[in-house]
């Protein structure tokens, strides 16, 4: 009896054709595999029982980093006889395609790279078929070494051996290499290389200086987290002032000596993605300065050999820190750097040591980055370990690109059922940045053999993707949609809940560009995957001194206040600046109508005195959650929302000032923000849904990230018995934007 099986998902680059052959032989299967680019191909001839058992053992036993969507199982009649089982050369067929992410260091490869008897022994470039680098090596498809990045290191004849093996845990891994043959690291602009450099790094890190480090997707900045003169250095250096660095840790113990740990936070800080996971501070002794007036640290392990290496390698030093900050190496608002020259260029002024290697980075990829509600999953970045995974979405989909958002970019590209959110961006106000999302387009188009038919982008005139997504489509000679801001955001949570249903869509972020002009931030619409109909917003106010107001706090507080007088009295800011920003709000001078619920949080943070201006975006609404969190009071309030839908928040800012005037305690406050907000969130659902009969709630919008807010708002939803849609693996900022304005393009 002979099959033909086809396997989709997840089966490049995770060892999945050596799995096949290890299994052929369990169950005395004879015929072949091969790697066809969008799937696994399988002829399979042996008895039926053994053919019933090999086709069960393919899900069931599957490689831990695979990921089986679909298998489609043939019989054919043939007179064609195998006499063995053998994996055979690639091929490439049209189809939809799964591309591995990078994948951190296995268990088995880790305790090779410290085991003296081993041939990888202190090897930097360590792996095997369950671990190391995927997508940032990766030419294009099928997933075969002659199309990475691997391709200029020849196998020596021992890891060949290894290569061709079917018994060998490396049978069939395209980045297999050695002391011998791999890649090889060695100091910028300096004679040391290999362990010799190693070394080098830990004795200046050990010594209070700032290492450059490149890993699988570009460049970290470290130096020891618990040494406050270090890391104040580079926060100069990098011209970073207050925004929190994230933090590697030695292992689980060093993580747990500084935070604490639930169990469902260790699987992922643990797992193969190894994401940065924010934990709670335990009596931390990191440097405060790491993340200042925050109350949670983000956590990761090391995730590359060169990691371990680093923190465990076998020389004089006795005391190396349990702690290092592992900061994306980048010039402020660029992307991450993945090559000498940029690292040289951007951060060789002020680095003690730059530490790189001879593999090239053709994908760069920054660090994921993961909060937790409730105990559940919510990323804050997808990047490294899970783009490009694909999200599935029962509605077929025409090829599309989406370009994303202004801050916090990734694009998405789509095809059939499946949406492909790209790796991490960032901040595209920087012409540099817009070059690296162009060229990024290109690479992930051609990896993913998608040829858009449409192009998405924000409504916003003015942004830089706008531009971008124009451009594409002129040369492509296919349409332009602008999808709405807030509506994205909706479609965004509805796409990775595969909902394609009816909802109660509650978008509250900074500011987004609406249709009429206006700027909106807190929003609520009744909307599907095809339309939307605002229907209710939190209370307008006039926004004055444009996008100064988004760092500067004061200026929303003061534009909020019925009696500017009492600017003065709350010590916002100098009186001359307040001065201004009165003198323009008489006047009506540079001021727009607003519904921006992060405005919001900014000015509750500024009249509290807890922040006045920014550094970064978001300080002010991270550190009133890490105040409000400190309260174990529960301050009642009388807000209601009424059949108008306009969310009273201009009474629940009034009467936060009147109680601040009247001495309340500040973390109390900010605790009973949180709590009113999201109850009028459930008052005005709950009205909706007695009115329509709609009783799903979608929920989505950076304010969303805020894990107090919505972790109040679902319990609150729930409690009047509504459904509530929310995103874990997709981020409900600006970062999942272009998986929402896929959706809107295409239905």
């Amino acid at each position: 009896m002979l099959l033909n099986i086809k396997v989709f998902g997840i089966v490049q680059g995770v060892g999945f054709r050596p799995f096949i052959s290890r299994i052929a032989g369990d169950f005395f299967i004879l015929g072949t595999v091969a790697n066809k680019g969008s799937y696994v191909e399988i002829f399979a001839q042996g008895t039926p029982k053994n053919l019933e058992n090999f086709v069960k053992a393919i899900t069931e036993k599957a490689p831990p980093r695979s990921a089986i969507l679909k298998v489609d199982v043939t019989e054919i009649f043939t007179e064609k006889i195998f006499t063995d089982f053998k994996i055979v050369e690639s091929e490439h067929e049209a189809g939809d395609i799964f591309v591995s992410p990078d994948i951190a260091i296995c268990e088995n490869c880790a305790s090779e790279l410290f085991n003296p008897a081993d041939k990888r022994y202190l090897h930097p470039f360590i792996n095997c078929t369950a671990c190391g680098p995927r997508l940032s090596i990766l030419e294009n498809m099928p997933y075969d070494r002659e199309r990475t990045s691997m391709k200029n290191f020849p196998m020596c004849e021992s890891c060949a051996a290894e290569y061709f093996n079917p018994a060998s845990r490396r049978f069939d891994a395209q980045p297999i290499c050695c002391n011998n043959c791999g890649p090889k690291v060695y100091i910028l602009n300096s004679h040391e290389k290999n362990h010799d450099a190693i070394k080098k790094v830990r004795k200046i890190l050990a010594g209070g200086g700032i290492a450059a480090i490149k890993g699988i997707g570009g460049f970290h900045l470290a130096c020891d987290a618990k040494n406050f003169a270090a890391v104040q250095k580079l926060r100069e250096s990098k011209i970073r002032p207050t925004k929190p660095f994230a933090v590697m840790f030695k292992d689980i113990a060093a993580v747990q000596a500084e935070c604490f740990l639930t169990d469902n936070e260790k699987i992922f800080l643990d797992s193969p993605q190894k994401p940065i996971v924010l934990l709670q501070k335990n009596n931390s002794t990191i440097a405060k300065n790491v993340a200042p007036n925050i109350n949670k640290i983000g956590a990761m392990l090391p995730y590359t050999p060169l990691h371990l290496l680093i923190f465990n390698f076998p020389d004089e030093i006795k005391n190396f820190p349990t702690a290092l900050v592992m900061t994306s190496g980048n010039p402020s608002g660029v992307p991450i750097a993945i090559d000498d020259e940029t690292a040289a260029e951007s951060f060789g002024d002020f680095c003690d040591v730059i530490i790189s290697n001879d593999r090239k980075i053709l994908m760069r990829a920054d660090d994921s980055v993961m909060d937790f509600i409730d105990n559940e999953p919510s990323i804050i970045r997808r990047s490294r370990g899970y783009s490009p995974l694909p999200i599935f979405f029962d509605n077929s989909l025409i090829p599309a690109l989406a370009i994303g958002g202004e801050l916090k970019n990734t694009f998405c590209l789509a095809k059939n059922n499946l949406l492909y959110p790209s790796p991490y961006i960032g901040d595209v106000s920087d012409l540099r940045t817009v070059e690296i999302l162009k060229s990024s387009i290109r690479r992930m188009m051609d990896l993913l053999e998608i040829r858009p038919k449409v192009v998405a982008c924000d409504l916003h005139p003015r942004y830089q993707t706008s531009k971008v997504a124009a451009e594409i489509a002129q040369n492509l000679q296919i349409p332009l949609v602008k999808v709405q801001h807030h509506y994205a955001h909706i479609l965004s949570c509805l796409a990775e809940n595969n909902f394609n249903g009816e909802v109660i869509g509650v978008a509250f972020d900074g500011t987004g560009y609406s249709a009429d002009g206006t700027i909106w931030g807190g929003e609520i619409f009744i909307c599907d995957t095809k339309n939307y109909r605002r229907v209710g917003h939190i209370a307008k106010f006039r926004q004055a001194g444009g996008d100064k107001s988004s760092k500067e706090s004061w200026r929303s507080a003061i534009s909020m206040l019925k009696d500017f007088s009492v600017a003065k009295d709350l010590n916002l800011v100098e009186e001359r600046n307040i001065n201004a920003q009165i003198l323009m709000l008489e006047k009506n001078l540079n001021c727009v109508e607003s519904t921006s619920c992060g405005r919001l949080f900014d000015a509750v943070s500024a009249i509290l005195g807890i922040c006045k201006v920014s550094s970064y975006e978001g300080e002010a609404a991270m550190k009133l959650q890490s105040v409000a969190e400190t309260s174990t009071k529960n301050l009642h309030g009388d807000f209601t929302v009424g059949k108008d839908l306009i969310l009273p928040t201009d009474e629940l800012f009034n009467e936060i000032l009147l109680r601040r005037l009247n001495g309340a305690g500040v973390a109390d406050l900010a605790k009973f923000f949180h709590v009113q907000l999201a109850e009028m969130v459930a008052q005005a659902c709950e009205i909706i849904s007695l009115q329509t009969k709609i009783k799903t709630v979608a929920i989505s919008g950076g304010c969303f990230q805020n894990s107090l807010l919505t972790s109040l708002t679902l319990k609150k939803l729930k409690l009047r018995g509504l459904k509530v849609l929310r995103q874990k693996l997709i981020p409900p900022n600006d970062g999942g934007l272009c998986v929402g304005q896929i959706l809107g393009a295409c239905n």
